[in-house]
Formats: structure tokens, sequence, C-alpha cells
């Protein structure tokens, strides 16, 4: 996407002041109506001193290998990240949390006596070891009442997919005597199931489609015998260490600086097999350079750049970042810009993400700039799944900053470097950095952090609404 360096006076007309305040500089418009109109002189402050090729190596190192949370690879990127804080001069603290770990099974078997066909048995997230072996029956839903005319005691329970959790129907046919449970998908295609949550009381447990189940509930009805064994091997599971890596800037001049606080971020964990190198080294990196760029920039406010562990297991990092933050910190609080997959060459536009659909002092800045820096300014959709989710809950204005539709490498071993777009890394650090620094200037005398999840700012830049 070309960047347009000017703004033509139909647009400029509708521009006014800074986002909170501070005039903004435009030259002196010409009588052609083709004159146009160059951007805040603060702009440049940001735009001449990032270098996308930080940010583009910086993913390449990252997406060697995956990193998965409590990893060993994590844990050498987490300390990659710190010493990259470190050497632009941050004061920088690797904040600890615990979680349960899983790692998936590297064996998953299922054989059933008189069955001839193809079965590829698939496990279930948070299932764990385990052999069993016995006649087949079939339970209907597993739900607490089908076992009331079947006995699966000591035998392995044949469960459809519906009605109820995968995890209840196990629970269910365990409590009743089960040695193992087989379920099928109600519809076409694999069943990738997860029990949401480790339980000793499982037993072993795979998942099969809907054609290979049907044929053996059809078996059964016919009045045949079928015997399986299923084996698992490989799965853990147990309490496991990950890290967020905080860089912290104080005030240019604490005498006149702002008591609030804005903080930027990403998450640097992976999904098993994946590189992620867009999900989410390409954030992780732009944190870096972003804070490099700061660094020596005057700034009337503390910064908090940040990485957060364990995202893809559920936001956890950045959730126990919130939860540790004192009342009087979150008070302080003027807003959280998130960066998750940023740079895909082959995903769509850049939109922003509020989880409530709304605006806020993130998603404001960052349309007023795009609309300086691109004509237009980037559209808000309502999402979450990322870690301005933890921010939102704790009552801080927050944002994530991504390019939708997803690209077709998401959450696979192809999200590799070689599908990073240069220009795409480009175009967001420059929307970002800028609306950062507009916050975050010592021109900038705008008005203190208000908390709360409805948080707001006049937005000047427009005299419409801005969708």
């Amino acid at each position: 996407m070309k960047k347009k360096p000017y703004l033509s006076i139909a647009l400029a007309a509708g521009l006014a002041v800074s986002t909170l305040g501070a005039q903004a500089i435009y030259a002196k418009p010409a009588e052609s109506s083709q004159q146009v109109q160059p951007f805040n002189v603060f702009d440049n402050k940001v735009l001449n001193n990032i270098n996308v090729e930080n940010i583009y190596n910086n993913i390449e190192y990252l997406s060697r290998t995956p990193r998965v949370a409590g990893t060993e690879a994590e844990h050498k990127a987490i300390q990659y990240v710190k010493e990259q804080f470190e050497s632009y001069g941050f004061e920088t603290e690797l904040q600890e949390f615990t979680f349960y770990g899983y790692t998936a099974p590297h064996t998953v078997e299922l054989k059933v006596d008189g069955y001839s066909g193809e079965i590829k048995p698939k496990s279930f997230t948070y299932g764990m070891d385990g052999t069993a072996s016995g006649e087949l029956v079939y339970a209907g839903l597993g739900q607490a009442s089908d076992f009331n005319s079947v006995d699966v005691t000591g035998k392995i329970a044949l469960i459809q997919r519906g009605s109820i959790s995968f995890a209840d129907k196990v629970l269910n046919a365990a409590a009743n005597g089960a040695a193992g449970v087989i379920i099928f998908n109600n519809a076409a295609g694999d069943l990738n199931g997860t029990f949401g949550a480790p339980n000793d009381a499982y037993v072993p447990a795979v998942a099969i489609t809907q054609e290979v189940g049907q044929a053996l509930v059809d078996k059964l009805n016919n009045g045949e015998n079928l015997t399986g064994s299923i084996n698992i091997e490989g799965a853990e599971g147990g309490t496991r260490t990950s890290y967020n890596v905080i860089a912290t800037k104080a005030p240019t001049n604490k005498n006149k600086g702002k008591d609030t606080i804005l903080a930027m971020g990403a998450h640097h964990d992976s999904v098993p097999g994946a590189p992620g190198a867009n999900d989410d080294a390409s954030g992780t990196a732009m944190t870096l350079e972003l804070a490099r760029v700061m660094k020596d920039l005057p700034t009337n406010m503390e910064m908090r750049f940040i990485t957060f562990g364990a995202e893809e297991l559920g936001l956890i990092g950045s959730r126990y970042y919130v939860s540790q933050l004192s009342e009087e910190e979150k008070n302080r609080f003027v807003g959280y810009f998130n960066m998750d997959m940023v740079g895909s060459r082959d995903a769509g536009h850049l939109v922003i993400n509020t989880v409530d659909g709304n605006q806020n002092i993130v998603s404001q800045t960052a349309q007023a700039s795009s609309a300086r820096l691109n004509g237009e300014p980037t559209p808000i959709q309502m999402g979450g799944s990322s870690d301005h989710v933890a921010f939102y809950e704790g009552g801080i204005a927050s944002g994530s900053f991504i390019h939708r539709p997803l690209e077709p490498w998401y959450h696979t071993p192809e999200d590799t470097i070689d599908k990073i777009s240069k220009e795409k890394l480009q175009d967001v650090a420059e929307i970002i950095g800028t609306a950062v620094y507009d916050i975050v200037r010592p021109e900038n005398q705008g008005p203190k952090a208000e908390r709360g999840k409805e948080q707001k700012v006049p937005h000047l830049y427009f005299e419409q609404e801005v969708k």
C-alpha cells in the first residue's frame, strides 16, 4: 500500500487539531484546488526513525522455531526480547507466572476387530496417556441417562458428538465403569476436540469421523460383536512457567510529565508446530522497533513496552499482568495498543479491533493517524481473541491491530518469514507510532486518563462521526 505523504485540501478541511488538543501545523494552502497539506510536524519525529529492516530481521530470528509457552524455545525468545530492550537502554524486567501446560500425544491408536476400513483416530486436548481394550458398546450421546440401559463396565463406550461437552461424555462413561471412550463426529470431517481442562478421572479417549463412527454403530445394531483397543502415548501435562517482558520509559521531564501511563505490546509465544512469523513475531518485533524509536524522543508520560507469554493458551500472560496492577496503576493508564499479526502478505486490510466495537483513545488516535498518512481512517471492528481483551477487562481503553481476513497460513507450519510483507510492516508501524506519539509528546496538554471501559476522548480530527 503506497504511502500518501500529503492530504488534499478537501480532506484537510475536515482536519482541525491534534487528538488531545495541541494545534496541528499545516502548510499555507495555495489557490490551486490541487494544493496539498503536509503531515503534522511531530509525525516526522517517528516516521524518520522507523527502520523496517529491524522489524523484519527480528521476525526472522524469532520465527526460526515454534515458541510454545513454557518451553525452552519460548524462554530463549523471552531472553532475546529482553536483551533487545536493554540494548536500547530500557530498564527491563521479567514478570514470571505459572500455568497448566499441555503437550499433545505423539501416538494415538485405535484398532477395532471386525472393521477393515481406515480409522485415523485423534486425541482430545487435555486427554492423557493410557490403554484400554474391550467390547464396544454404543452409548448414544453419552448423557448420564444413556448409561441407564447399557452396561459399559470394563468396555469401550462408543458415543456420538452433541448435546453435552466432550469432557462430560468421557466423565459419564468413566463413572459407569468404562475402560475407554470413542467419540464420533456428528458432521462430515475430522473431530478436533478439547476437554477444556485437565481431570484425573478421564479414561483413554479418541475421536473419529462421522463416517467411521456410523459404520461401527451400524455393525453393532446388526448384532455384530466388536472389540477394540486404544493406545495413547506422549501426552504431558503439568505446571509450567512463562514470563512477560516489560520495558519502561519514564517521562522525559519528570517535573512536567503527567502522572499517566501508555502501553503497547504483543505476545511472543506461538502455537505448536508453527514458527509464528506473523503470529506473533511480527507484533513482538514491531513492539521492539517502536520502543527503539520512542526511547530518545521527548515524552510527557510513562511508557511501557510489553511482550506477553502464553497468549495462545487463553491470554494467560496479559491477564496475569493486568491482575498484578494496583488500582492506582489502572487509574493512571491512558490506553494500550496491541499488535497481533501485523505483517502477512496474504492477509487482508488493516483493522482496529476493540472488544465492544466502540471508539476509545486507541482507536481514535490511530484513525486520525491513518487519515493523515494514508488519506482515510483505518476501520474499527468488534473483536477480541488477543491481549487487548485483558486490558479491557481491567477497565483500560485498548485496541488491537490486525489484518483481516486472516492469511491461509494462520496457525500452520507455513507461517514463515517468506510470507511477511515489509510494506505492511512499515504501514502499521507508522500508523501506531505516530498515534502513540500524538498522545505522549510534550506539547500535548490533554486530559489525564479516565478509568473505565467506556473511556472516551473528543475526536478532534473529524467533525463527522468516524466509523
